[in-house]
């Protein structure tokens, strides 16, 4: 009688996937509790949280974060250096204007909106902070903001009109006959 071999057809285990990447498996509590706040440091980062990030990470290094420990440590570099770059120091509300436009046209759509909002808690008769933010919306598909934007800089100055009408920013918002209506009011 011929003996027959068992051969087991189960799927291995794949190791577990974090923020982290593929972390080896391990029963070694201390590393685990690394790797979760490594994950909660990423996470603030991915929030635009980077004090509190880079508070998080020079808390791993303290620790002691081992073979991970260069790559904690560019990480809390990082967050420092963004930290630096949001504290933008402007001469006058036009530099701060201009600065909102370029990362408008360089797509940092979010940081471009808190920055228009900005120059307008500090200038709510700011009708080029309206007009940007019109702008913005249009360029992200949202037209009723984009409309209630430029109604209102159109409001506070009637010139936001015709440089709309010639604006190829406003391109998507050219088939809404709320956005032709209120570029041409006297049609």
């Amino acid at each position: 009688m011929a003996q027959t071999k068992i051969v087991d057809t189960a799927v291995p285990k794949r190791a577990p996937r974090t923020l982290a990447g593929t972390v080896p498996v391990t029963a070694d509590s201390a590393r685990a509790q690394i790797i979760a706040q490594y994950e909660g440091a990423l996470r603030l980062m991915q929030e635009g949280k980077y004090d509190k990030a880079q508070a998080a990470f020079d808390k791993i290094l303290a620790a002691g974060a081992g073979d991970m420990s260069e790559r904690v440590r560019m990480y809390s570099t990082a967050c420092s250096t963004q930290m630096v770059k949001s504290k933008n120091s402007f001469a006058n509300t036009e530099e701060h204007f201009d600065y909102a436009v370029s990362l408008l046209n360089d797509g940092h759509y979010e940081d471009a909106r808190e920055h228009f909002k900005l120059i307008l808690a500090t200038n709510d008769k700011a009708d080029y902070a309206l007009y940007g933010l019109a702008v913005l919306a249009s360029m992200t598909g949202d037209s009723h903001t984009c409309l209630e934007h430029l109604t209102e800089a159109i409001r506070q100055n009637p010139r936001n009109r015709i440089q709309a009408r010639a604006d190829s920013d406003f391109q998507d918002m050219a088939d809404d006959p709320r956005f032709t209506e209120l570029l041409y009011p006297e049609a």
